[in-house]
């Protein structure tokens, strides 16, 4: 394969995937959410215990922890004594509440340590209430871990990890002792709320539901709809979800250009556009090339053997085209020019930075 045709292989695919293609309808449901049909989470501070000397060892936090739990059981600790504590850990414990979750459902629930603990591998949670934004138990967790990966170390300091051994999971590890209120039932006005902002694209959706249920939807802003709908659980949950499948054409996406200015990605939405520009790419290469030799002097000539250097030095200029952008033009214009210039996924980014400070890219640049 040519060197050119290896530059111009990954703007080939960056035109197939970002060519302009016809709009098409999506269902409500996948452009938004309603506002009160949401997950809540929930944190938890507890001890893992049962580990094979991989805890935190002697920590205060811990040891003041053990003492409260220990203490809840009836048991009290002399003072002053600090027990070692290797076989336990000190957590941090999280979950997703879903929506509408009733008391003595089962919810899984993330484990992961928060001091020096090497590993939770065979550990068992003990009982610990999990925490909502409000202060509020919602759910109680306990169980024992499964930990994806380990770690082992040697006495000479050697040590071997596989994944993440100081995280766990617990299947179904916490009980629902709370339900959330959502007032889905009771509250006078529903919202829904698009996934982002776009009056366009609420306008639409608006005028979607209310060509189902005359005057119900009204605009509140560019992301928020207000939908007036008969009280009762039942016949709202069923007009609820005739609206999330209706059809909405979605607007076009804002024209921007994303760079990953870590590994050179540069992805360019259809609507990018081009005032009239000139782009001139070139590249100067410079070749310094070393080739010393040996100078052996004649036989009985007392002379010194000596390396004698030998310096070749080119220069050579590449890639000198010019590229002419009409007024307006398109994505696809922009990648066959870049094409023709032959120009590396670094090379593109400078030629659009350029072209943005000359007032010629019409798109908004994001660097990430």
């Amino acid at each position: 394969m040519s060197r050119f045709a290896i530059l111009i292989t990954p703007f080939l695919w960056l035109a197939m995937l970002v060519m302009p293609v016809a709009a098409h309808a999506e269902r409500v449901r996948d452009l938004g959410s309603f506002q009160s049909v949401r997950s809540n989470q929930l944190t938890g501070y507890g001890i893992v215990v049962g580990l094979d000397g991989t805890g935190d060892d002697n920590l205060a936090y811990l040891t003041q922890a053990m003492r409260g739990v220990s203490g809840r059981f009836g048991l009290q600790l002399p003072a002053g004594v600090n027990p070692a504590l290797k076989n336990a850990a000190a957590v941090m414990i999280t979950a997703e509440l879903p929506a509408f979750a009733k008391p003595g459902q089962r919810i899984d629930i993330t484990v992961s340590t928060i001091g020096k603990a090497k590993s939770l591998r065979g550990g068992a949670l003990i009982l610990t209430p999990l925490y909502g934004a409000d202060g509020e138990i919602y759910a109680m967790a306990q169980g024992n871990l499964a930990v994806a990966g380990l770690g082992v170390s040697g006495k000479d300091g050697s040590k071997l990890t596989v994944n993440v051994p100081t995280v766990g999971r617990i299947p179904e590890g916490a009980s629902v002792e709370r339900a959330v209120a959502t007032g889905f039932d009771s509250a006078p006005v529903l919202r829904w709320n698009l996934s982002q902002a776009d009056f366009l694209t609420a306008s639409r959706v608006r005028d979607a539901i209310n060509s189902a249920y005359p005057g119900i939807a009204t605009i509140e802003d560019g992301v928020t709809l207000a939908l007036t709908l008969p009280m009762g659980a039942n016949e709202r949950a069923g007009m609820m979800a005739r609206i999330e499948m209706l059809d909405v054409t979605p607007a076009e996406t804002a024209a921007k250009v994303i760079v990953n200015s870590r590994s050179g990605t540069v992805v360019i939405s259809k609507m990018v556009r081009l005032s009239p520009a000139a782009i001139s790419h070139g590249s100067l290469i410079l070749r310094v090339e070393e080739n010393p030799q040996v100078s052996q002097p004649a036989p009985f000539s007392k002379g010194k053997t000596a390396v004698v250097p030998d310096s070749t030095i080119t220069a050579e200029q590449q890639g000198n085209h010019v590229a002419l952008f009409e007024p307006g033009a398109s994505l696809s214009d922009v990648v066959a020019a870049l094409n023709a210039l032959g120009a590396s996924p670094s090379d593109l980014v400078a030629i659009l930075e350029a072209l943005k400070q000359a007032g010629s890219l019409r798109a908004e640049m994001v660097v990430i």
